[in-house]
């Protein structure tokens, strides 16, 4: 990255609460978290209060809205001790019993501020796709308040997900690495898969982020980093997860329960082999360390493993989905007997239920070739601009 691509970003809450005209008229609820912050890190909420903005409610996404959850659970609604405002659960919430929750609040418009990682598995995108699904069937406006994509808007990587496929780490085809912001990517649901869900579009606006181009990683921004789950601490983690994330429908560890989740992965049975056939591929922008640790907590907990470290060199070489397909083909290839897809109950194979994989994937295809011993990468696609497959028009930034 040349010091050209730097700069400095005002985000889409900075710019409302400058002007909190910017939501339109009436009352609304802010759907945010922790990352919810204006420059010198003040939380969004108490200051949008504050500078008069007519917001009534709170609105928490997986995590919750302090970001204390672990993966796969939300933080019980009660009342905001900081703005006295009620905050509603909105995890695991949709269909009519997320239209009532939209309807009881007395809100107007949601506004949107979630600082996303850029990987379709991430659901907040999909709580995103969810509240704009019930804002139009319910007629409340809905606003994003957009924040960068901290993997930069440059590349897209992986296959669209196939609609038989869908579940709530992806709703709707896109990419697995999109290459979009949030607002950008809510233009694109809300001209497609909102309309058909809803029967219309939602009454959408985007308050852009100022000082984003689309070269800029989160490095660039200038904005400080708030790490948006518990398991995603640095830009560091965010750049490696849209690949690393597959290892989460497998029986290795993904790292969960370190400190450097997604930037590692192992298991029991790997072994000294792993490292250099990994190493032998020479895959561009990443080396791969042999490593050892223990997990306090999740997969194999307790438990010694031995795995790899991925230390990306060049991020823009770095090509996150093909990297962790290509290390999938060498664990099936070296670890034919011990290697292991799980099922969505956290099981191993034939249990019935289907492969988490295939839900992370977006389909069967991934899971298929590896287990055939065929090619996978031919699956990933070549990177490409988001412009490929979003098209020019929901594009903000240059």
């Amino acid at each position: 990255m040349s010091t050209d691509d730097r700069g400095t970003v005002t985000t889409g809450i900075a710019r409302l609460h400058a002007a909190p005209r910017l939501a339109g008229p009436g009352r609304f609820g802010l759907v945010t978290n922790h990352t919810g912050v204006l420059p010198g890190l003040r939380p969004a909420a108490p200051a949008l209060l504050a500078a008069g903005a007519p917001l009534v409610a709170l609105f928490g996404p997986e995590h919750g809205l302090h970001g204390t959850a672990q993966a796969g659970a939300g933080e019980p609604a009660r009342t905001d001790p900081d703005t006295g405002l009620p905050v509603h659960d909105t995890y695991r919430c949709d269909g009519e019993r997320l239209d009532k929750l939209l309807i009881d609040s007395g809100v107007d418009a949601l506004v949107l501020d979630l600082q996303d990682i850029g990987a379709r598995c991430y659901t907040y995108v999909w709580t995103m796709f969810d509240l704009m699904v019930s804002a139009a069937r319910t007629g409340i406006r809905f606003v994003v308040a957009d924040r960068p994509n901290p993997l930069g808007g440059l590349v897209s990587e992986g296959p669209l997900l196939e609609p038989a496929w869908a579940s709530f780490v992806g709703r709707a085809p896109i990419p697995v690495r999109h290459g979009l912001s949030c607002g950008e990517l809510a233009r694109h649901l809300n001209a497609t898969a909102v309309s058909r869900a809803a029967g219309r579009a939602a009454d959408l606006t985007v308050i852009k982020a100022l000082g984003w181009r689309r070269a800029m990683d989160a490095t660039a921004t200038g904005l400080p980093w708030i790490a948006p789950s518990p398991n995603i601490p640095t830009p560091a983690t965010a750049t490696v997860y849209p690949g690393t994330s597959l290892f989460e429908g497998t029986n290795l560890s993904e790292g969960r329960g370190t400190t450097q989740p997604f930037e590692i992965v192992g298991a029991p049975y790997l072994d000294a082999r792993f490292a250099p056939a990994l190493a032998e591929l020479a895959l561009p922008g990443v080396h791969f360390r042999d490593l050892r640790f223990v997990p306090a907590f999740h997969k194999h907990a307790g438990r010694p493993l031995r795995g790899v470290q991925l230390h990306v060199t060049d991020r823009a070489a770095f090509a996150p989905v093909r990297t962790a397909v290509a290390m999938l083909a060498v664990l099936r290839r070296l670890y034919p007997d011990d290697f292991a897809w799980l099922t969505t109950d956290g099981g191993a194979e034939k249990t019935g239920h289907r492969h988490f994989v295939d839900l992370l994937w977006g389909s069967d295809r991934l899971r298929r070739a590896v287990d055939a011993g065929d090619d996978p990468l031919p699956l990933c696609g070549p990177s490409a601009p988001p412009a490929r497959w979003a098209g020019d028009d929901v594009l903000l930034y240059p």
